[in-house]
């Protein structure tokens, strides 16, 4: 009795429930350990006795079953401790629950068995367990008078399968004569009964041991009875599970076989008078597809890809003809993306069948594949992408070109956005299959719709040249050191080169197209662009923006993948690009080739052939290279830069030599220069093969691809030519004359010739080099030798300072020569580039050559003075500042300019006057990079402020060149407000104190500052460009300096009549002299300073209206830059009194950018009188 109250514990609340968890007939006599401590608060030996129990209710016998089912899924360790720890408490729980199972008819209660024993068989793993379950339902199915009664032990066992796959095997072979009551479960007119069969039967062929000794059972017994079931199931399950059991099948090549066949024997006796019985699978699958019910569609299309990945050439035809691709294609349109994934997946295997093509599926299709795509782009789901775009390329690839695709225009630029859309994705596998689909969409028969859309085929390439720079562009991931990262970035590196290839196989797809286009008129242009529009949709617009994608985008992608990797297939899709653009673009190929061969491109095609192409191996690329290089190598020497191109017949002989041999080149440069130096008897193949190679070093010379010693070259061409002479033969004009080249710009390397003849030979035998030198240079303005030059300069900049000390003039002569053409190679370099350590080396010792000469040494200071202001003017800002503080660090040098500025004031004509202008100008120079840089001053520089006033106040007429040098250092000193920490400016005396109206002018005075504008007025009226330019730069510079500390005065000056004289005076000069930049110049300030006085409100109408009417395209980059001031400064004081005019010169300015000015630039630095000068200086 304690016992009994023990186990039924406290009361409580939940007295009741626990009540009716126990059988409290039997409850008493069990031990507590049965009892679960925990809720459900459930006795597992009541359970025992309480679940057989005829008297239980039913509701009772639920309830308890459904508490343990509770307990084993929260208490799972807890209840098997109790039920594994004796083998005969298992037995008993699993033979008691299988007799309710079996007992029952209520359908939860069975749900309720059948989860509680799979639970607890899986949970207990007990193999003994296992066997009792499957003996108990083996025995039931044998002792079952009606399978109807069947039907909950074949879910039983359909569900244990499925928990313990291994089963599988061990009811097949163990309990084999169960197959025959499957088999009468099949057969049996019970579509719940056949569900659980087809769902044991999926279950038993997942196992490959199980299905393999089943096989003859199903050919021989199932196969056209399960088709019949699949064919006329009724209820969803039972079509769900024979699907289920259909995919299980369809994994083996052998059921596969077996169902095709049998499928292929109903095909052939349909329509035939017979009994019925045989079925076809595709029929059966198309019949799904075409239900209702997504997951039968779904389940239906994976069945289709499931027989077709065993064998598409086999089994597609079967699907074709029952018309199946029809009923996918329209699936495509479906909102389920699983259901669109496998239609896609299905098309995908049938597009490999020809017969797929032929009996026109994609024409009908197309449209509804395009349609999908744009649809699924929008959906977030990148495998859905991938298939579209993949199902997209194989049509493109496999459609015959005799079966038009596109059938309109419309549509073909459909299916471009499509793939636009595509391609620019973020997701990289589907950019990638965007770009092969692109690739395929590019063909003659897709694109062939009139009118060709070719703004549409543009914006594709671009989108798709983009994405592949985009990715091109994207940093490797770096990891630290270790060779998981080696492996992790050479597979970036990979799939990178992997994505280019793509692009450019799309890329010359699109060559290729606009190269076939190019003999069809009708493809050439829009028949239905309006007259005089602008004609963007031409095959010649498409065909340059070919040239112009490849040099923006291709070119500078694949050089970036080449620095890491080299692939000889990327490689010759690419080079066959470039040799198509040749014949793309025939107006452009010369200018082509040239940048191509400025870019190392002859080199590259050299290394690729030697690299890849030297064991006989990547023979197309070795035909590209060699086809590229012929084309290239034509073209430059037919267009040749500064002299006359070679005639006909010469072309010709390079042309045969070229084509025969360039195949047979693909040795390293090292190889190519032994072969080219070969003195043995040279036969006549192996010596055109030295005529190519000597081209090809001379073409590569001449754009500046000096990728072989200079040295071995001039010793390889030398031995060349003497093998020649040995032989007595005379070669082609071109090889002579691309050997003389070679030797002319290589001799340097070889020896020290130059050198030795320009410093040690007499001034005449000198003065010979030198003219022989400077005509070089300036007949061959292509070829840079001053890197070569300047480095002998140096050397001998060095001996003669070393041997002559203070005193250079002591020279014998040359070095004034010398210094004359390293003037002339400073002059030649027009563009700004950076000061090497060889200029700034140079720039020192010219300096302190200077610093070592008298202001009498004229002709060693003209050219030395011409060479550093050229020096500081034709570089980078950086450069500027380095040079300045070289040159201001010399104190002689600086002493030497005071002592020549100072000859201003006596030799005004003397033939010292170009000395004296240059050396304004470099002291103009000096102060403004001392000043702009905040430069430390080693020597002050002192000059007389009213020497300086007085000679601009009475200026001579013959010196206007040494007037603007004057002005040009008075501008920097009145920007810097006489501040300058260089630059002392000093009177010639005593000065009597100024006036109290002049302090606010310091250091000028009132009447100081009205000369010089009486004498700037003279020298404007000379109307020298130059001069005029200096003047008004300095009247500006003068006006912003009396403003600020005067401004009454700055407008009395203004306001003088004599400048309303003075202006119309300029303006005498011609119709449209009012667009001289100087003139407009002067006319801001004017108008900026308001002196109405000298130029009225309708006189600024007028020169608006003239402007408004010129053509500005003719105008030079400085007069547009001055129009744009004045039209501003005008708008801005409010003086635009026509706005139409207004607008119009408005809009007219807005749409001239400097580099869309047809006027010819004019050179920035000049020699005016053998002075240097840089008009920008003088004018800005």
């Amino acid at each position: 009795m304690a016992v009994r109250e023990a186990a039924a514990g406290p009361r409580g609340p939940g007295r009741d429930e626990e009540t009716a968890l126990l059988y409290e007939r039997a409850h008493y006599r069990h031990d507590p350990c049965w009892l679960l401590p925990v809720p459900p608060r459930l006795c597992l030996a009541c359970v025992l006795e309480l679940l057989p129990e005829p008297c239980v209710s039913l509701v009772r016998k639920k309830h308890v079953l459904s508490c343990f089912r509770d307990a084993l899924l929260r208490h799972a360790s807890l209840v098997m401790q109790l039920v594994a720890q004796d083998q005969r408490i298992c037995t008993h729980f699993i033979s008691m629950l299988f007799g309710l199972l079996c007992n029952v008819e209520d359908g939860s209660v069975i749900d309720l068995c059948i989860e509680v024993l799979i639970q607890l068989t899986t949970q207990l793993k007990l193999e003994q367990t296992v066997h009792c379950l499957l003996d108990e339902c083996h025995k039931e199915l044998c002792n079952m008078p009606s399978m109807r009664d069947s039907l909950a032990t074949l879910t039983l066992l359909g569900k244990l399968v499925d928990a313990i796959p291994p089963l599988a095997d061990k009811l097949v072979m163990e309990h084999s004569n169960l197959m025959e009551h499957l088999l009468r479960g099949l057969v049996y007119p019970n579509e719940g009964v056949r569900a659980s069969v087809c769902y044991l039967y999926g279950k038993l062929y997942s196992s490959p041991v199980a299905a393999e000794m089943l096989s003859g059972h199903f050919r021989e017994k199932l196969c056209p009875l399960f088709l019949s079931i699949l064919d006329g199931a009724q209820t969803k399950e039972l079509q769900i599970n024979c699907l289920g059991w259909l995919r299980q099948l369809l994994k083996y090549d052998l059921f596969v076989s077996v169902i095709m066949n049998e499928s292929s024997l109903a095909e052939s006796t349909e329509g035939v008078e017979g009994p019925p019985g045989k079925t076809s699978l595709p029929l059966v699958l198309k019949k799904l597809l075409l239900s209702r019910d997504e997951t039968l569609q779904v389940a239906s299309a994976h069945c289709i890809t499931a027989v077709l990945v065993h064998s598409p050439a086999k089994h597609a035809p079967a699907f074709i003809h029952a018309d199946i691709p029809e009923f996918l294609f329209e699936h495509l349109s479906s909102s389920s993306e699983v259901l669109v994934w496998f239609s896609y997946n299905c098309l995908i295997l049938l597009a490999e069948e020809p017969l797929f093509f032929s009996k026109c599926h994609t024409v009908y299709g197309i449209e509804s594949v395009v349609r999908s795509l744009q649809g699924s782009l929008r959906m977030n789901n990148t495998e859905l992408h991938k298939e579209g775009l993949l199902l997209f390329a194989e049509i493109l690839t496999r459609q015959p070109e005799e079966i038009k695709l596109f059938t309109s225009s419309t549509m073909c630029r459909d299916a471009g956005r499509a793939l636009q859309e595509a391609v620019n994705s973020p997701v990289l596998e589907v950019a990638a299959e965007a770009v092969k689909a692109i690739s395929a969409f590019l063909r003659k028969d897709h694109q062939s719709a009139l009118p060709v859309q070719y703004r549409e085929l543009r914006a594709l390439l671009e989108a798709m040249l983009n994405r592949c720079a985009d990715f091109s562009q994207t940093p490797l991931n770096r990891r630290p050191l270790g060779h998981a990262s080696s492996r992790d970035s050479n597979k970036a590196i990979l799939r990178r080169g992997k994505f280019l290839l793509s692009t450019l196989e799309g890329f010359r797809n699109a060559c290729r197209l606009a190269m076939e286009f190019q003999s069809e008129p009708s493809a050439h242009e829009n028949p239905f662009t309006a007259p005089g529009a602008e004609k963007e949709d031409t095959l010649e617009a498409f065909s340059e923006f070919l040239l112009s994608a490849c040099d923006s985008l291709c070119i500078p992608m694949v050089m970036r993948h080449s620095e890491q990797a080299t692939q000889p297939n990327l490689m010759e899709v690419f080079l066959s690009i470039l040799h198509s653009l040749f014949v793309i673009v025939p107006h452009m190929k010369e200018k082509f080739s040239k940048k191509l061969a400025s870019s190392s491109f002859i080199r590259l095609t050299l290394e690729l052939k030697a690299r890849f192409c030297s064991s006989l191996s990547h023979s197309d690329l070795n035909q590209v290279c060699s086809s590229f290089l012929y084309d290239m190598s034509l073209n430059l020497l037919s267009a040749p830069e500064k002299t006359e191109p070679p005639s006909q017949e010469e072309l010709s002989a390079v042309s045969a030599f070229l084509q025969h041999e360039l195949p047979e080149i693909r040795s390293r440069s090292p190889e190519s220069l032994a072969f080219l130096s070969d003195r043995q008897y040279v036969e006549g193949i192996a010596r055109q093969r030295q005529y190519c190679i000597l081209l090809l070093f001379y073409l590569a010379y001449i754009h500046e691809d000096r990728f072989v010693s200079e040295a071995e070259l001039f010793v390889a061409v030398q031995s060349f030519l003497l093998s020649l002479q040995d032989q007595d033969e005379r070669p082609p004009l071109t090889v002579i004359r691309a050997s003389i080249y070679l030797l002319a710009i290589c001799q340097d390397k070889d020896d020290a010739l130059d050198e030795d003849l320009i410093y040690s030979s007499p001034v005449d035998t000198a003065r010979k080099v030198l003219i022989v030198l400077r005509t070089f240079l300036m007949r061959n303005e292509d070829v840079q030798v001053g890197g070569l030059i300047r480095g002998h300069f140096l050397l001998i900049l060095q001996h003669l300072l070393v041997e002559h000390g203070a005193s250079p003039s002591g020279d014998s002569g040359n070095l004034p020569l010398l210094l004359s053409l390293l003037s002339l190679v400073q002059l030649k370099n027009k563009s700004e580039q950076e000061l090497d350590s060889m200029a700034m080396k140079l720039l020192h010792q010219v300096s302190k050559l200077c610093g070592k000469c008298s202001p009498a040494d004229v002709d060693i200071l003209q050219p030395s003075f011409n060479f550093l202001y050229w020096s500081l003017h034709q570089t980078t800002p950086s450069s500027q500042k380095r040079a300045a503080a070289v040159l201001l660090s010399s104190t002689a040098l600086i002493e030497l300019l005071e002592k020549i500025l100072a000859l201003t004031w006596t030799e005004v004509d003397s033939p010292r006057t170009a000395l004296l202008c240059s050396a304004w100008l470099l002291a103009a120079s000096f102060s403004a990079q001392q000043h702009d840089g905040s430069l430390q001053v080693h020597q002050t520089l002192s000059v007389e402020l009213d020497q300086v006033l007085k000679v601009l106040s009475f200026p001579k007429k013959k010196a206007a060149l040494l007037s603007a040098a004057i002005l040009c250092f008075l501008r920097t000193a009145l920007q810097q407000s006489f501040s300058s920490a260089l630059v002392a400016l000093v009177p010639s005396g005593a000065q009597p104190p100024l006036a109290p109206e002049d302090t606010a002018l310091a250091p000028l005075g009132t009447s100081q500052v009205l000369s010089l504008v009486i004498g700037l007025q003279n020298l404007l009226v000379q109307k020298d460009p130059l001069l005029s330019y200096a003047c008004v730069a300095c009247l500006e510079a003068l006006l912003d300096y009396l403003h600020a500390r005067s401004p009454d005065i700055a407008f009395h000056v203004v306001s003088q009549p004599w400048n309303r004289f003075l202006l119309f005076t300029l303006l005498d000069a011609g119709e449209s002299s009012f667009l001289r930049p100087e003139i407009l110049r002067l006319m801001t300030l004017f108008v900026r300073f308001q002196s109405s006085s000298v130029l009225s409100r309708e006189e600024v109408g007028h020169v608006l209206q003239g402007a408004a009417l010129a053509d500005l395209s003719t105008l030079s980059n400085t007069t547009l830059q001055a129009l744009r001031g004045f039209f501003l400064q005008v708008q801005s004081m409010g003086l635009l009194a026509d706005e139409s005019t207004a607008q119009t010169l408005h809009v007219s300015l807005e749409g001239l950018s400097p580099s869309t000015s047809s006027a010819e630039p004019p050179l920035d630095m000049l020699c005016l009188g053998g002075v240097a000068v840089s008009l920008s200086h003088i004018r800005d």
